[in-house]
């Protein structure tokens, strides 16, 4: 897979990527992730991709012109499944889109800055648009990792344990259940004694049953109907 992440603040995703799963998943030859300053792609000689908006209002907005040269640009080398714009009026992100995503190709992530991006990138270029929550970041740096991390994980290949995010919270529509490692006991607090049996049939019953308690008390919402 190849992740290219557009960016007005490119410093701000050197971190997530250069370290941990991601990092792992990048030396393997897994993934590939770049990520393209902006601000590279205008034609303002003094490096600006930001305008005051048509009819007022405070803010500036992303202009068009350095969004679509380099989105242009990065079409005539290869095909992209997906043109994803990070904004706060996105569909939300939920693991079945990032199911969905990691068995993508190519993808282009778009990360907003200032009030948003001219209207016309979104109608033009973008066929997706997500939000990792309801609330606003400076930017979309942040959201853009958090949804690369999110779909790279599930990579065949990326993580050492091939089931391990088989297992993970909401990939059957539960959270996941509680865990626990040595000791045993810890000043009297005690590993539940059914994880210490040995019989895998009742850990697995155990832990479906944790899994749906631990749903049904805090995220009862993403419970399916019957």
């Amino acid at each position: 897979m190849r992740i290219d992440i557009i960016s007005a603040v490119p410093s701000l995703l050197e971190s997530p990527f250069a370290d941990s799963i991601l990092q792992r998943a990048q030396t393997k030859g897994l993934v590939t992730v770049r990520i393209h300053d902006l601000r590279d792609y205008t034609t303002n000689k003094h490096r600006k991709i930001d305008d005051y908006a048509f009819g007022g209002g405070a803010g500036m907005v992303m202009t068009i012109q350095p969004i679509a040269d380099c989105i242009k640009q990065l079409q005539s080398e290869r095909t992209y499944d997906e043109i994803i714009y990070m904004t706060p009026d996105g569909e939300r992100l939920t693991q079945t889109i990032s199911n969905q995503m990691s068995s993508l190709e190519n993808i282009i992530i778009l990360c907003g800055h200032y009030k948003g991006v001219d209207q016309r990138v979104r109608d033009l270029f973008i066929t997706k648009e997500i939000t990792i929550g309801d609330y606003v970041l400076s930017g979309g740096e942040l959201a853009a990792a958090v949804l690369a991390d999110s779909i790279i994980r599930l990579i065949p290949g990326v993580l050492n344990d091939e089931t391990s995010a088989l297992t993970d919270s909401f990939q059957d529509d539960l959270l996941a259940p509680p865990v626990y490692t040595r000791p045993a006991d810890y000043e009297g607090h005690k590993v539940p004694d059914i994880l210490l049996s040995g019989d895998p049939n009742k850990v697995e019953n155990w832990r479906m049953e944790q899994a749906e308690k631990r749903t049904k008390e805090r995220r009862p919402d993403i419970l399916k109907n019957d």
